[in-house]
């Protein structure tokens, strides 16, 4: 009885241990913004225990979710090792491709149009872009998008600006530092995305100087590596995202709610189901990879000196849908 029962726990120990050696893990990265709301659907699916993307990428895949407050930190994690597929602002992932002269970093799939915007103080009267000569503007992050996208538009607007001094002064503060900031006086203006455009609007009495209606504003990255080791996980992930982008334009309201739930569920806080519904209609939610759209970020990277040289980005884009 003693040699069966021993011969028993052997074999399920050397069960557990090849079905531990056949588990891959894929580390998605992605941040509390509803310009992000793919990844926050399925973070909220899998702490249900209804995993969008564990049910379509099979058994012995598991998901472990990482949070970043912006783009630079995101890559920085892939170079590492310490994410896998993330998603993130255009020009973070564009600043990585051009330093590693388009060897690696790809953009999977689009994500999110839209949903970003300079908001303004309504009591400096601000009414034409020469008027931000001596402002404050704050951006989430140096070199993530807003910030890129910000900086061009000045320089665009003939207020010349440097990385670090200029006729305006650019000031990268992060999402949740923004809006008690923005109240102070402290920033003249906020250069972000939703929810935080929508939360200066109704709880600091910003107004919209500038909307970016339909500019890149997120995508589904990876790097060689990820694509080397996982290539078919890889794509199963992409068509999940591709169906899942689907779900949420023909379930919005569902789709609000998840987004509300992880939210709080990451912040600690209480997320108002207004604040979601509010900002809802400035996203565009799309799968689509807008190419014309990112090479002008790639050129935004340029003129602002994020990036030494002009770049072609036709190899950025790796389409798995064959």
């Amino acid at each position: 009885m003693r040699i069966k029962l021993a011969i028993s726990m052997g074999a399920a120990v050397l069960a557990a241990v090849f079905a531990d050696a056949k588990e891959v893990v894929l580390r998605v990265g992605h941040f509390p913004n509803i310009t992000h709301a793919q990844a926050l659907v399925a973070h909220q699916m899998s702490r249900q225990g209804k995993g969008w993307f564990e049910s379509r990428l099979g058994d012995g895949v598991k998901i472990e979710w990482s949070l970043f407050n912006a783009g630079p930190s995101a890559m920085i994690s892939i170079f590492a090792g310490a994410v896998d597929i993330t998603y993130v602002g255009p020009n973070p992932a564009l600043n990585a491709f051009a330093k590693t002269r388009g060897k690696d970093i790809r953009i999977l799939a689009g994500s999110a149009d839209g949903g970003a915007a300079l908001v303004v103080n309504p009591k400096l009267n601000i009414k034409v872009p020469a008027d931000f000569k001596g402002k404050t503007i704050g951006t989430p992050q140096l070199g993530n998008t807003q910030d890129v996208a910000c900086r061009a538009w000045l320089i665009d607007n003939g207020i010349p600006v440097t990385l670090t001094s200029g006729e305006a002064r650019v000031l990268a503060t992060s999402n949740p530092e923004q809006l008690p900031l923005f109240k102070q006086g402290s920033l003249d203006a906020v250069w972000t995305v939703e929810p935080w455009v929508t939360r200066l609007l109704n709880e600091a009495g910003g107004k919209i100087f500038l909307e970016q209606k339909d500019a890149v504003t997120t995508v589904l990255v990876t790097c060689n590596r990820v694509l080397e080791e996982n290539p078919e996980i890889v794509k199963k992930f992409v068509q999940a995202h591709r169906e899942l982008t689907e779900w949420i334009k023909k379930n919005p309201e569902q789709a609000q709610k998840l987004v509300k739930d992880e939210l709080e569920a990451l912040t600690g806080g209480k997320i108002s189901e207004q604040l979601v519904k509010d900002a809802w209609p400035r996203i565009i939610f799309t799968s689509e990879m807008n190419k014309e759209g990112l090479q002008k970020f790639m050129d935004y990277a340029y003129v602002c000196g994020f990036i030494k040289n002009k770049m072609d980005i036709s190899k950025i884009f790796l389409d798995l849908s064959k």
